[in-house]
C-alpha cells in the first residue's frame, strides 16, 4: 500500500486529496440518480491501488454511512421514499450485512463474485431494452425482504452491490423509479450503519485512510444533487440509465475478476 493510503494525514499535499474527492462526488452522483454504483467505483479504485478487499470494502462503508445520511435526507425532502418499501427493507438488508462483513473478514468471498457480476450484466441489459422500448409498467413488487437480505449480504461481502441488486430487482418486478432509487438510497444508511460498525469491530481503526477523506469529501458534497436529479428524470430514462450503469460497471468487474 503506498504513502498516500495510510493513517498519516500530517504529510500529505491537497492534490494527493483531490482525485479521491473527485471519485467520491462522481460516484455518489451516480448513485444519489441512479441508485447504484458508489460501492462498485470507489471499491475499483481502491483494490486497484493494492488496498486488500476487505479494507477496501470497510472503508468505502464507513464513507457511505455520512453520504447515505445526506443523500437519504435529500430524497426525503424531494417526496422520493415510499415508506412501505422502507419497512420491509432494513432490517433483512441490515442481517445481511452485517453476515457479509462478518464472513468477508474471515473467508475469501471471490469465488462467486464473477456469478453475481454476470447475472447483474443480464439484468441491466434487460433493463436497458426496457428503457428504449417502452415505458415502465407500473406493479406492486412481491418479493422484497428476501431480496434486501441477499442485497446487504452481497454489498458487505463484495465490497458494493445493495444499489445493483435491489435496486434492479425492485425495478424490474415494475416498481417506480423514483421511489426505488429514493428508497434504496435511504435504507442504505442503516445497512451502512450495520456494515461499517461490524468491520470496525473485526478490523479495528484499518478503515479510516486518506482515500476514505476524500471519498467523504467528494461523496458528500454531491449527495443532495443527485436526490435532485432522481426527482427530475422521466421514469424511462432513469430505467434507461440504470440499465445502463449496471451492465457497463457489471461487465467491467466480470472482466477484472475472471482476467
Amino acid at each position: 500500500m503506498g504513502a498516500r493510503d495510510g493513517m498519516d494525514f500530517t504529510s500529505f499535499a491537497i492534490i494527493d486529496l483531490l482525485p479521491f474527492v473527485a471519485i467520491g462526488f462522481i460516484a455518489q452522483m451516480v448513485d444519489g440518480a441512479l441508485g447504484m454504483a458508489f460501492g462498485v467505483i470507489s471499491n475499483t479504485l481502491l483494490i486497484s491501488l493494492g488496498v486488500p478487499p476487505a479494507v477496501a470494502s470497510a472503508r468505502v462503508h464507513t464513507v457511505e454511512t455520512f453520504t447515505t445520511a445526506v443523500s437519504g435526507i435529500s430524497h426525503v425532502l424531494h417526496k422520493n421514499v415510499d415508506w412501505a418499501l422502507f419497512g420491509r427493507l432494513a432490517i433483512p438488508g441490515m442481517i445481511g450485512g452485517a453476515l457479509g462483513a462478518y464472513v468477508l473478514t474471515g473467508i475469501d468471498a471471490s469465488v462467486a463474485k464473477p456469478f453475481v457480476l454476470a447475472y447483474l450484466s443480464l439484468i441491466g441489459v434487460y433493463l436497458l431494452g426496457r428503457g428504449l422500448k417502452q415505458a415502465p409498467e407500473r406493479r406492486k413488487p412481491k418479493v422484497i425482504a428476501p431480496l434486501g437480505f441477499v442485497g446487504g449480504f452481497l454489498d458487505a461481502a463484495g465490497g458494493g452491490g445493495w444499489g445493483p441488486i435491489v435496486t434492479s430487482n425492485l425495478l424490474i418486478q415494475g416498481a417506480e423509479p423514483r421511489k426505488v432509487i429514493g428508497t434504496v438510497n435511504t435504507t442504505e444508511f442503516f445497512l451502512t450503519m450495520t456494515i461499517s460498525a461490524t468491520f470496525i469491530a473485526t478490523l479495528g481503526l484499518k478503515a479510516f485512510s486518506l482515500a476514505t477523506a476524500g471519498l467523504l469529501i467528494g461523496g458528500m458534497a454531491a449527495a443532495p444533487f443527485g436526490a435532485l436529479a432522481a426527482k427530475r428524470i422521466s421514469p424511462r430514462l432513469l430505467l434507461t440509465l440504470v440499465g445502463l450503469v449496471l451492465t457497463l460497471t457489471s461487465l467491467y468487474g466480470l472482466y477484472k475478476a475472471i482476467a
